[in-house]
């Protein structure tokens, strides 16, 4: 990995994961451990957690990995989550969003706007939370970072996606905000964190297949793909990243 114009190798880096219960989560903790990261893993179930914690430790040979059971609807709950870590390890590298949920109709006319109550908590509420308890941290950081995982459908909605895909395009909007930030706070030296966009036509893993065997999942990105992915952004200068949506699929 590359060093100098805030970017470094992650041994040693200390990085955050919301919403890392799910398979996602477990291979973006796999990867991070594996890395030599100090990875603070959060959900908020219980057992999910505890279940992607054993998993990635299992999987990486090992890893420093705890969790942390946070519900992330709660802005004082995560302020204290961001406090608590920075004050454990003494700094706080990053966090990845990895926060999920769908809701969708067979057409437009047929959209309950319960779904949007739902996604908007899901999706626009948590990377709310996450982003402001986390801003001053990783700005801290010497290369503090900022992931959150997208989809395709926020550039591009379909009329059965309309709740999903503007959640979406809201928790990007927030997501550019807190990168513009990140540039302002960095003057004219450029920024040292950034706020970056992961953007994926939807996720595919080893159990999905095993339940699918003839589907062909086309367009879809396996998630240690997307793990991969992640742990690259630590890799690129700050400014290349701040404010860019990274594709891992076809732009629509």
């Amino acid at each position: 990995m590359t060093t100098g114009n805030n970017t470094r190798p992650l041994s040693g880096a200390v990085i955050a994961v919301a919403g890392a219960g799910g398979p996602a989560g477990k291979a973006t903790l796999c990867r991070l451990a594996q890395a030599g990261v100090h990875v603070v893993a959060a959900d908020a179930q219980p057992e999910r957690l505890a279940e992607a914690v054993d998993a990635a430790r299992y999987q990486a040979g090992g890893g420093d990995i705890t969790g942390d059971v946070i519900d992330l609807l709660d802005i004082d709950a995560t302020r204290e989550w961001a406090a608590r870590t920075e004050k454990q390890f003494g700094r706080i590298d990053g966090l990845i969003h990895l926060v999920g949920g769908w809701r969708g109709s067979a057409t437009f006319p047929e959209t309950d706007l319960g779904d949007w109550t739902v996604l908007n908590d899901l999706l626009v509420r948590t990377v709310q939370h996450t982003s402001l308890a986390f801003h001053d941290p990783l700005l801290r950081s010497a290369f503090g970072r900022y992931v959150l995982i997208s989809q395709s459908g926020a550039t591009k909605p379909t009329a059965g996606n309309a709740a999903y895909a503007a959640a979406k395009a809201a928790a990007e909007a927030w997501t550019l905000a807190l990168a513009d930030s990140f540039r302002k706070a960095g003057g004219e030296t450029g920024p040292t964190a950034a706020a970056t966009i992961i953007v994926v036509k939807a996720l595919v893993h080893d159990e999905m297949r095993a339940q699918r065997p003839n589907a062909k999942f086309a367009g879809f990105t396996d998630v240690g793909e997307l793990a991969d992915s992640i742990a690259g952004v630590w890799t690129r200068p700050a400014d290349e990243v701040n404010g860019n949506r990274l594709w891992l699929t076809p732009r629509p």
